[in-house]
């Protein structure tokens, strides 16, 4: 069997997007090494015309493959018409139900997983995607500012829930066209849930306020966490703050191509550590970002492969204390060949 497969069926939403320019929520591609194919229902075929790039056949599936005798006649034809025995598939995103009926209509095909594969080809930024993230985080900035004017105006009276819709309608207001994940709005001691999901809860004086949000602009994503203080921290609360930045302005300092996600995750880590508080911070120290507000590389303990030039990860340190509160800083940087660019513009 060779060592790469002779063709590959992508699924993945993403990676149908970066290939092909296609967002339909229905639709794969096959890949072969003379030609592309996407194929999609009657929903979306107009929709393909008009954007896919040039060179990709559009196969609509609404008729023929509603028969599953037609399904598989046609699905062989063309990998007969390509002389195809491998198939890559992308096992992570299939269903067990989808993986066989691909089995199921390919039977003298092997099916080879490909996972990651073309995630790792996306992990590498082009110009026109940086360009495209750096739009995403400037929309995010905006809404931030206008987010905070609103806190400032409506201390007794806003809920978690108030400012996580307020997000989501100031984003699509200033030209994104989604929220790149549901907003966390965290109020006081909801603050120490690292993925706390808004509640109708309402803001009192004094309450530590984190927001971790992001917008998505023509695909593309962006992220970030900010702490809000409502009045002047306490002793602690700086203190902790104080940790918690020092560790990601160190993790960030280090970032450069060829640097290992393991080091900059241990570098925020240690700090943490150090300070005596290493047992309340259990996530990741950070993660890629583009088309997914999650992808490749990571800032993690086991990701041990070195950063690639112009790739974009977050780096977003944080301790949280039950019962009490939690900080995290998150930003979003460009890794660059002799050190790094910071993408996000906010004060901390």
């Amino acid at each position: 069997m060779p060592k790469t497969p002779q063709a590959s069926l992508i699924t993945s939403k993403s990676n149908i997007a970066y290939l092909s320019n296609f967002t339909g929520s229905s639709g794969f591609m096959l890949i072969t090494k003379s030609k592309k194919y996407l194929f999609t229902d009657f929903r979306y075929i107009e929709r393909a015309k008009n954007t896919i790039k040039k060179g990709i056949e559009i196969i609509d599936i609404t008729k023929v493959w509603r028969n599953p005798k037609d399904l598989k006649a046609h699905w062989q034809s063309i990998l007969k018409k390509h002389k195809i025995k491998t198939l890559g598939v992308e096992e992570s995103d299939l269903t067990v139900t989808k993986y066989k009926k691909f089995k199921k209509i390919s039977p003298k095909i092997k099916l080879v997983d490909i996972s990651e594969e073309i995630e790792k080809k996306r992990e590498v930024k082009s110009k026109t995607e940086i360009s495209l993230i750096k739009k995403s985080q400037k929309i995010n900035e905006k809404v931030f500012i206008a987010i905070k004017k609103i806190i400032q105006t409506h201390k007794s009276s806003i809920t978690e829930i108030d400012i996580a819709w307020k997000i989501k309608q100031l984003g699509n207001e200033f030209g994104a066209e989604d929220v790149s994940f549901s907003p966390i709005v965290a109020f006081g001691k909801h603050s120490a849930l690292p993925h706390h999901e808004p509640s109708k809860i309402k803001l009192k004086k004094g309450d530590i306020i984190l927001i971790d949000m992001g917008m998505k602009y023509k695909g593309y994503c962006s992220d970030m966490t900010r702490m809000i203080f409502t009045s002047k921290p306490t002793t602690f609360q700086k203190e902790i703050y104080d940790i918690v930045l020092k560790a990601q302005e160190a993790g960030i300092k280090n970032i450069k191509a060829g640097v290992s996600g393991e080091k900059t995750d241990k570098i925020t880590r240690d700090i943490i550590k150090d300070a005596g508080y290493g047992e309340y911070y259990g996530h990741a120290g950070g993660h890629g970002i583009g088309l997914d507000v999650h992808e490749i590389p990571s800032i993690a303990e086991k990701y041990k492969k070195p950063l690639r030039e112009n790739s974009i990860v977050t780096v977003e340190p944080g301790i949280y204390l039950p019962g009490k509160f939690g900080i995290r800083i998150e930003d979003m940087v460009l890794v660059t060949k002799t050190g790094n660019k910071n993408l996000t513009k906010i004060t901390k």
